[in-house]
């Protein structure tokens, strides 16, 4: 299949972290008892008329500046016509011809080093629909029940252009989407939750054609694994479809987890198969150059800028720099800590290797961690200047992290300060010489790489206390002191 290449495009759908819905006063918050947050508006009943929610509007353009898109002066609302059990009104509120934000990219990093430009056609506003609720599974269950309480939350819908190629570019291009969303405080980016969530329009063609083939649109996609999972699969898919000599059916299909598969859903709607016609119930929607710059200036630094700035200041590694800047709150932790302890390489491996492993075990954000900044700082000082070795350090993490206790206060308590008196280690030395004459003289005949053995065997007499570099000397001098 190596003639073939895929051609995809995303259509993201976005959860805003409004407290109230798009068009109505009903609370949008995730989880409530079916149908509690429900009105006669986002209900769908005779007579009530929706009304627009400026914070909506102003998490839309926050996200269209950050994504580099026009904010369009005059956008205007569409109802979208289409039946189904979930959606009330029989039409769902959406953006179509005009909509808030056009012509935006993100440059996504690319495994074989540099970025590729991904562009974005538009970013709109519309109303969600309810959820149904199955006994089992939506293929095996004997009915369905509809809980209205998703019913006008308000969501973004983020439509890219079919710029990417592979499975591995729209999942980097997913990943930074969400955590721009996140940085700027719009979206919880909740995959499991489905307040951040993804349909792929995917194709093949033949390496250097430049027509795009027959598209299939793929659903049911809840995390970035089954994204890069239900793409690798369609891409084979329809590439077989066509080395066989057939013809790739315009259709929407649905990916099964278990079997990593797709399957035929329906055949695939076009624009025009919903009727979109003006919402008559809303006024054209006005952002002046005013509104738009004064978002602006509140936008926080988003990650791709904060990313360069530490590959820039603080000299780290890109891979170090993708992890500490995917959390917004994470990236102020390191920040912190390294303005106490001004070691950045050393916070950073301290960061990725203990304090995450905490954070992902208790599912802590590194906003509520109970280790805060200072003590972190605090513990890294002590490992510097040699009052406890590293390993002692490491081993302490766990609890520390946990009670958020001073280190200091910690290691006095529990007698864990290293030994650095050559005195103290000198007994601790003699009394492994002793008990192993046999890799003493084996040592002394070459075998130079048994100090390890000889540096274990004292830090198991000191419970890890002595203080290595002086053991390593104290040792090497001993062992070739005849």
């Amino acid at each position: 299949m190596d003639a073939f290449e895929g051609v995809i495009g995303l259509e993201v759908h976005a959860h805003l972290l409004t407290k109230s819905k798009i068009f109505c006063g009903s609370s949008a918050e995730f989880g409530a008892d079916p149908n509690s947050h429900t009105c006669p508006v986002c209900m769908g009943l005779p007579g009530a008329l929706p009304v627009l929610n400026k914070t909506v509007v102003d998490f839309a353009v926050r996200a269209g500046l950050a994504t580099h898109c026009k904010i369009n002066r005059r956008s205007i609302f569409a109802r979208k016509n289409y039946f189904y059990p979930d959606l009330p009104k029989g039409y769902q509120i959406s953006q179509y011809e005009e909509p808030l934000c056009t012509d935006g990219h993100l440059d996504v990093f690319q495994n074989g080093g540099g970025n590729k430009r991904i562009r974005i056609k538009r970013i709109h506003m519309e109303e969600d629909a309810g959820k149904l609720v199955h006994e089992a599974t939506i293929e095996t269950s004997t009915y369905s029940l509809v809980d209205f309480n998703r019913s006008s939350v308000p969501l973004l819908e983020i439509v890219s252009e079919p710029d990417l190629s592979t499975p591995e570019e729209a999942v980097s291009y997913l990943k930074m989407l969400r955590d721009i969303l996140v940085y700027l405080d719009i979206c919880d980016g909740n995959m499991e939750e489905g307040s951040f969530r993804c349909d792929a329009n995917v194709s093949v063609r033949r390496k250097g054609d430049e027509k795009l083939g027959t598209r299939a649109e793929l659903k049911n996609l809840n995390s970035f694994r089954s994204i890069e999972r239900a793409l690798a699969y369609e891409i084979e898919r329809q590439a077989e479809v066509i080395s066989g000599g057939g013809e790739v059916v315009q259709e929407t299909r649905l990916f099964n987890v278990d079997e990593g598969t797709t399957y035929s859903m329906r055949g695939k709607e076009e624009a025009h198969d919903y009727r979109y016609f003006p919402e008559p119930d809303l006024v054209p929607l006005v952002v002046d150059e005013a509104w738009e710059e004064e978002i602006r200036k509140a936008l926080p630094e988003l990650p791709v800028e904060k990313m360069e700035r530490f590959i820039r200041e603080y000299g780290l590694p890109r891979y170090d720099v993708e992890i500490l800047t995917a959390d917004r709150a994470l990236a102020a932790y390191f920040e912190e800590t390294v303005a106490l302890f001004p070691e950045a390489k050393t916070v950073s491996n301290w960061i990725m290797s203990e304090l995450l492993r905490e954070l992902n075990e208790a599912g802590n954000s590194a906003a509520d961690a109970p280790m805060r900044p200072a003590r972190f700082a605090e513990l890294l000082k002590l490992v510097k200047d040699e009052v406890i070795s590293g390993k002692i350090g490491k081993e302490i993490f766990p609890d520390i992290y946990k009670s958020g206790a001073s280190p200091k206060d910690y290691i006095r308590e529990k007698g864990l300060v290293q030994i650095t008196d050559a005195d103290a280690l000198t007994g601790a030395i003699e009394g492994v010489i002793a008990r192993h004459p046999k890799e003493v003289a084996e040592y002394r005949a070459g075998k130079e790489k048994l100090i390890g053995f000889f540096v274990g065997q004292v830090m198991k007499e000191t419970k890890g206390k002595a203080n290595p570099k002086l053991l390593n000397d104290l040792l090497t001098e001993r062992l070739k002191r005849r």
